[in-house]
């Protein structure tokens, strides 16, 4: 008990009749791990991490009457391996992760007297497990002499059983099994389906199993751009089928598609496709799967013309209209290339569940764009228009004629804008400025205090004024155009001959550089 042993000793005396190794590391069961103790009769391996047990684990062992590997980790025993222990009457695998049961798995134990199989992995068994038991067999050919049969004790609750038609038939065992076998817990439960999950064996009728069966209620349909699209397809079979959708033989995204089923033996799947598109044309295919087969059917998907690029110019719907809802339009913003529209439908009988319908285009034109709008939005740009054009938009609840009062009117502005504008505008100034600066300081205030004839007397009136001028000319350099480069006073406003000689230009400093030349762009 509670050993460190992870193999079964080797030099275990032949004439031992039981075993007990509980709690320890034994991994595996390797073939002849008991050929040198012949005589053993009893063998009780629980709790230890068994997860391999060799087809002739047990060879040698023809005395055998108890085998105990309660608590481990067997996936699978393999069955055959019984056919060295013809004499065993008790086995023990409660507590394991059995998950499967083979037809032949009780025909090698024609001595057994108690099973347990409980709480392991076990969800589908067949009868016929037990019909090609010996016990049982014996059992049915003398059935009137029962008290000569020994009693064979059965434990199989505590297992995730899936209550569906494979289930069918060990239910109906369930149900009929009684003496010599004996069950050690008879209130078996299911798991699932979750409609029969808790339920008892007796309470539920399993049926046949069946091929799936598929079918749509339209294999053909038609819808317009934009609209919300729910292809569904019925599946009937047992048990329940995994479905699926493809298109263009690729498989369709799982959030797009729901199942759920309706009834026992039926389910329905739907594929869900938002605002559908031209590109969404096309075969869809809904197939379903059981292990009986599959079977799938076809939906085709024609994406027409919105009901609004068929519309005649006179706006006639070409749908059933809805109970008439008045919409009221309105522009919020407008820019050189687009609106925003802002709208309320006065009379909608369900404002959150309200479709609209925005038609723009140009007001000319006989067919105008549809653009498809959900229910809670009641705002919408429309952008990237031509410039200097007329345009018209209506606002419809979905499937309705706009009405009057429900179309806006509008010309898109100029392609210069403003900001344009004033850009080639500021330039002129600049170079306007630029060449006044360049006049000296005298001369501009001659020229700006003088009448139109003051040109003529220009040169003799700029020397006598030349140093009021200056200071004028520096004032009013300082109040307007601050902000731009003095220009050159060089040669425009030449002294007389006699007068004077021309100003020599200006002496640069010693280590000063020059600012670089700003062209108008700069300026700006």
């Amino acid at each position: 008990m509670s050993a460190l042993l992870r193999q079964i000793p080797a030099n275990i005396p032949q004439d031992i009749r039981k075993i007990r190794i509980e709690n320890s590391h034994l991994t595996e069961l390797p073939r002849g791990s008991f050929e040198n103790v012949s005589a053993l009769e009893y063998l009780w391996l629980n709790f230890n991490n068994i997860t391999v047990m060799h087809i002739k684990s047990l060879e040698y062992l023809p005395a055998l009457k108890e085998l105990r590997l309660q608590g481990n980790k067997l996936s699978s025993v393999p069955w055959t391996a019984f056919q060295d222990t013809p004499a065993l009457k008790i086995l023990d695998l409660k507590h394991n992760r059995l998950d499967v049961l083979p037809e032949h798995a009780l025909r090698y134990l024609p001595n057994l007297t108690y099973l347990d199989l409980s709480s392991n992995q076990l969800t589908v068994i067949s009868r016929d497990v037990f019909y090609s038991w010996p016990v049982y067999q014996r059992s049915q050919r003398m059935e009137g002499q029962i008290e000569a049969i020994s009693n064979a004790v059965l434990a199989l609750h505590d297992n995730p059983w899936i209550c569906d038609c494979r289930l069918r038939g060990f239910v109906q065992f369930i149900k009929s099994v009684g003496p010599p076998i004996i069950l050690m817990n008879s209130y078996l439960t299911c798991s699932s389906p979750k409609f029969r999950a808790g339920k008892f064996f007796h309470e539920v009728e399993l049926k046949s199993c069946m091929k799936p069966l598929t079918s749509a209620l339209d294999s053909n349909l038609t819808v317009p751009v934009g609209l919300n699209v729910t292809l569904t397809c019925f599946v009937q079979a047992s048990p329940s089928p995994a479905v699926w959708w493809t298109y263009a033989l690729k498989l369709l995204r799982a959030f797009n598609v729901s199942t759920e089923p309706i009834s026992e033996e039926t389910v329905r799947s739907e594929l869900l496709i938002p605002a559908a598109r031209p590109v969404d044309a096309g075969n869809y295919t809904c197939t379903a799967a059981n292990f009986l087969g599959n079977t799938s059917v076809a939906i085709s998907l024609s994406v027409g013309a919105s009901w609004a690029s068929t519309t005649p110019p006179s706006w006639a719907p070409i749908a059933p209209a809805e109970p008439a809802a008045h919409v009221e339009v309105r522009i919020t913003k407008q820019t050189v290339y687009g609106i925003t529209l802002e709208w309320f439908a006065a009379a909608a009988a369900e404002p959150g569940e309200t479709w609209y319908t925005l038609l723009v285009g140009r007001y000319d034109a006989a067919q105008k764009d549809a653009i498809y709008i959900g229910p809670g939005v009641n705002t919408y740009s429309v952008t990237d228009l031509l410039p200097a054009t007329k345009y018209e938009v209506c606002v419809a609840v979905r499937n309705q004629a706009p009405r009057k009062g429900q179309c806006v009117v509008f010309v898109t502005g100029s392609d210069v804008s403003q900001l344009e504008q004033r850009e080639k505008l500021i330039h002129i100034i600049v170079i306007v400025c630029a060449m006044v600066l360049a006049v000296p300081a005298g001369m501009y205030a001659c020229t700006a205090e003088a009448r139109p004839g003051c040109l003529a007397r220009c040169p003799g009136a700029c020397p006598r004024r030349r140093r009021g001028g200056q200071a004028q000319a520096a004032g009013s350099k300082e109040s307007t155009l601050d902000s731009l480069p003095a220009g050159s006073e060089d040669g425009l406003c030449r002294p007389e001959a006699g007068r004077g000689a021309r100003r020599p230009p200006a002496r640069e400093e010693p280590g000063k550089t020059r600012p670089p030349h700003r062209n108008s762009a700069d300026l700006y």
